[in-house]
């Protein structure tokens, strides 16, 4: 069994401040708080979806102030969910039906490459229309507050991240010019929908949109929640790199956020991971996360070698002014893979692990910020 396998999954919630920053995560596992998602489809909204693109985000931004007050009544139980009428449109189907929208000129990540998806055409991240999923399995291998987690891995990325662990899934998986899939089975929403009720059933603690990436994928996950309907939570694990419009979208959807925050400097970025603007959109990102989502964050922070005081330490600053409640996993698990193991001479400065004391005085700067690492990483 899992908690045998891993008892610090257990222990984990002994902890105090870990119980006080996961409050709500902690309350859905204990059955007295309701997913997000959930009290998304019993807010109705008044708009014809025939609407121009702009109008619906009109109708999103009040319907979003609107939730706010829902999540308020439900969670302080002035409201039960059970005795609220289903409306005939509602929140969810609106982000539904903008999310689609969407797809027509793509720009579910910051690439903006603005391709017509919806017709089947391919984007940057390899995708058309069609959703791929490469595994869906109950992990006991990821931070001890989320085991089991009900993962749902997604092919296709928004990145080409030189040393990417899961480049089979998230670049290798297909050919965006001949459009030949190679890793991953064609699923439609209701599909998805049954993966995560079967995980559900399995006794998982959430469900964990991960990949690849799950941003190309946004039509898809919405569309299956509709389709889902149970009381768990819903994970977002992503490397962060979702648009200001996604990331509007997720805010009242997701109840936990699982971002990488891998670089700081934006040159290095480009150079790892082929992505502009990388530290202004992640942290914009986590920050809304945090402030206008739900608030309950545990960031991801690979450690690179010979990155220490260039990406580890602005980063952790950044985390403990601007999101102190987060959570931080501090990943030593860095080791060349993909183009850095295939041409490792073009990659001299990353071909290798991290060193003890890179480690160390990675360590000792989130303990100086008073971050809280230790029972997740």
């Amino acid at each position: 069994m899992w908690f045998l396998q891993r008892p610090d999954a257990a222990n984990v919630w002994k902890n105090e401040t870990v119980c006080s920053r996961y409050s709500r995560y902690k309350g859905i596992l204990d059955g007295n708080k309701i997913p997000r998602y959930l009290i998304s489809m019993k807010l109705a909204v008044d708009i014809s979806f025939e609407e121009p693109l702009e109008k619906l985000w009109e109708a999103h931004e009040q319907a979003a102030k609107e939730f706010k007050e829902y999540l308020l009544k439900i969670d302080t139980e002035k409201v039960p969910l059970n005795k609220l009428p289903s409306p005939e449109k509602s929140f969810l189907d609106l982000k539904e039906k903008i999310a689609y929208k969407i797809l027509q000129e793509c720009h579910f990540c910051e690439r903006r490459c603005g391709t017509n998806r919806a017709q089947g055409k391919i984007g940057f991240c390899r995708l058309g229309k069609d959703s791929y999923i490469s595994s869906a399995f109950a992990h006991t291998g990821e931070e001890s507050v989320l085991v089991p987690s009900g993962t749902i891995f997604f092919t296709g990325c928004t990145f080409t991240c030189v040393f990417c662990q899961n480049s089979d899934i998230s670049q290798e998986w297909g050919d965006a010019i001949e459009n030949k899939v190679s890793e991953g089975v064609k699923v439609t929403s209701k599909q998805v929908a049954l993966m995560a009720e079967k995980l559900w059933k399995e006794g998982v603690r959430n469900i964990n949109l991960v990949g690849g990436d799950p941003t190309p994928n946004l039509h898809t996950i919405i569309s299956a929640l509709k389709h889902f309907g149970k009381s768990i939570t819903i994970l977002w694990n992503s490397n962060t790199y979702q648009s200001l419009e996604a990331t509007k979208l997720l805010l009242e959807l997701m109840d936990f956020w699982l971002p990488d925050f891998k670089f700081w400097e934006n040159d290095f970025a480009k150079k790892m991971s082929g992505v502009n603007n990388y530290q202004e959109i992640i942290s914009r990102n986590i920050k809304l996360a945090y402030d206008e989502g739900s608030g309950e964050i545990l960031i991801r922070h690979l450690i690179m070698p010979g990155r220490v005081e260039q990406d580890t330490f602005p980063i952790l600053e950044w985390c403990a002014k601007e999101v102190p409640n987060a959570l931080i996993n501090l990943m030593d698990q860095y080791r060349p893979e993909y183009l850095v193991r295939r041409k490792p001479s073009l990659y001299n400065s990353i071909n290798q692990r991290i060193t003890p004391a890179e480690w160390q005085k990675a360590t000792e700067k989130a303990d100086a910020l008073g971050l809280l690492w230790k029972p997740v990483s």
